[in-house]
């Protein structure tokens, strides 16, 4: 009996423990505006099947507080946000390529921008940091901070411009580091059947039927505290080929040439948090005066017109970078001269570049040179230089067939006087050193972008041959000059090309591209199926291919030069 008794009144305790841990969570919700006091009245259901009546009450009072909790949630505005994940840090190309290059990049673990450097592209202006610490790297509380300005160019998705990076993120960057590699192998095959396997007249292809490394670049960004650097490497035939077409290393000591030939970019500076930032850098870096790129992956075509070829791809100097608004870039240089190491002359060049993109389909850029004395070893020679491009988004409907169409328009003029030459020519000054030429190119994306095809060419004529690209003769560079194409005032050049491009780009790290181009000039130019290159010295012993010193008279050796040449690229271009 006592042991029944106990039973009995164990049941009884754990019913009444059940009701008040049932009824007291609901008067502890009442903190909204309800009276604590008060509490809904629970409507007792008729009991379901199998249920007694006491555990049909029990199931609809948690049905009432779940009721209860959803309207609490409602009146308490957005639930509480999810435990933040780290992820990669954003880089420079994710927040799309825009203006001369860099990008605000956040940090995995907060989120923070840092200050990032400028690719080689015609794209992301780098502004660096835009909340700064406080306090020994602390960040300011949120309620004093100011917010952060609008990255520059970062508004739109800006990877379809020619001559810039189409990559659009860099997974294994860093807060220090955003680390970048290029490669360009390439095949070229000339239909004018060269004997040497030499291609002239270009800044961009350089031997026939035979496959080369034509730029393999290794280097990235560095950014801290405001502080930025930047270094490309150059490995492959740009390494021989870029400097030869430099005459200033031919003034004084110290072979410049060798010095940089395997550096692409090299440079540092500091970014101030001033308007939407400004940089200022001091050292190599890219001028994209003719609006292509110097590194192929970047451009619509492998072969640019003479526009782009024959006008600098780098300078060697001093830059200031200001986005007074995040769609302009004003950017003036101080240089040693036209894409060189060092002075031609007694006198710096001077330059400009203004960069505006009002939306995400327009893009106007204008370059501007003056003052520098280019002509070695004529200092009374002043050259004036400019270069204005205008790009357009004419058409972009993502899908599987036809997704894009844009197309690019540049324009060159300028002219070179005293020193015996004039800019209009017919005066007693001398004869008309001038230069004037365009290029358009059209380019088409298909399936989603993972296909293009570019359609396009150009046109100049430059009295005076002054940035006509001097073919290799016998080895004869900038420096040395040939008897067999000379380069001197009154001497008339005029040339023309188009070509037809064709890319499949499975990934955003890689192109696999095919392109014809068709290239001509008024004057034997280009490398005939004679080729350039001396077979035979009967003066002296030949060394690298080269008889006596670079460009020198050869008795009974003339090269074989053509009006016109037709010829088939086929490249594999790479950028992480």
């Amino acid at each position: 009996m006592r042991v029944m008794n106990w039973k009995v009144k164990f049941a009884r305790l754990c019913v009444g423990t059940i009701l008040c841990v049932s009824i007291v969570p609901g008067r502890g919700f009442a903190d909204d505006g309800t009276p604590s006091g008060e509490t809904s009245p629970v409507k007792l259901d008729t009991p379901k099947p199998g249920l007694t009546e006491r555990e049909q009450y029990l199931l609809d009072r948690v049905e009432q507080l779940e009721r209860r909790v959803e309207e609490l949630e409602s009146k308490g505005g957005q639930p509480a946000a999810p435990a933040p994940s780290v992820s990669q840090p954003v880089t420079k190309d994710k927040a799309n390529n825009s203006a001369n290059p860099g990008v605000a990049v956040a940090t995995a673990a907060t989120g923070a921008p840092v200050n990032t450097i400028s690719s080689s592209s015609l794209s992301n202006p780098v502004i660096g940091p835009q909340g700064q610490a406080t306090e020994k790297g602390k960040s300011g509380g949120t309620a004093t901070a100011k917010a952060p300005k609008e990255e520059p160019f970062a508004f739109a998705d800006f990877t379809w411009l020619n001559g810039n990076s189409r990559t659009k993120d860099t997974p294994y960057a860093t807060t220090f580091f955003t680390p970048e590699i290029r490669a360009d192998v390439d095949y070229n095959y000339s239909f004018n059947h060269p004997a040497d396997d030499t291609i002239g007249g270009s800044s961009e292809v350089f031997r026939s039927n035979e496959l080369h490394v034509t730029q393999l670049g290794v280097g990235g960004d560095f950014h801290l505290d405001n502080v930025r650097a930047r270094v490309m490497t150059q490995f492959g035939l740009y390494s021989q080929t870029t400097p030869r077409n430099d005459a200033s290393p031919a003034r004084g000591q110290w072979n410049l040439d060798n010095a940089y030939r395997y550096l692409s970019e090299a440079y540092g500076g500091y970014h101030f948090n001033a308007l939407h930032g400004i940089n200022v850098d001091a050292g190599i870096f890219m001028s994209y005066i003719g609006l292509f790129s110097y590194y192929q992956f970047d451009n619509w075509a492998y072969q640019p017109s003479y526009v782009s070829s024959n006008t600098p791809w780098f300078f060697t100097g001093l830059r200031v970078q200001i986005f007074p608004t995040a769609h302009l870039k004003i950017e003036p240089w101080l240089v040693n001269g036209w894409q060189s190491y060092g002075r031609f002359n007694n006198r710096p060049g001077v330059g400009a570049q203004i960069l505006w993109r009002p939306n995400g389909w327009l893009s106007v850029l204008g370059n501007q040179y003056a003052l520098g004395e280019e002509a070695l070893g004529n200092p009374n020679r002043v050259r004036y230089h400019s270069d204005d491009s205008i790009e357009i988004k004419y058409f972009d409907k993502p899908g599987p067939g036809l997704d894009k169409m844009a197309f690019s328009l540049t324009g060159d003029i300028g002219c070179e006087h005293g020193g015996g030459v004039s800019c209009a020519g017919g005066s007693k000054k001398g004869p008309k050193q001038s230069f004037l030429g365009f290029m358009f190119y059209n380019r088409f994306w298909f399936d989603r972008d993972h296909f293009g095809l570019t359609v396009g060419g150009g046109k100049i004529n430059n009295p005076g041959r002054y940035l006509v690209l001097l073919p290799p003769i016998n080895g004869a560079t900038a420096a040395s000059g040939t008897s067999y194409f000379t380069e001197n005032p009154g001497d008339v050049f005029k040339a023309w090309d188009m070509s037809g491009t064709f890319d499949w780009m499975p990934s955003q790290y890689i192109t696999f591209r095919s392109e014809f181009d068709h290239r001509a000039a008024n004057v034997p130019y280009f490398t005939g199926p004679g080729g350039i290159t001396p077979t035979s010295c009967p003066t002296a012993p030949i060394v690298e291919n080269i008889c006596g010193s670079p460009g020198a008279f050869v008795p009974g050796f003339t090269p074989d030069l053509k009006k016109i040449e037709n010829r088939i690229n086929l490249s594999i271009l790479v950028k992480f």
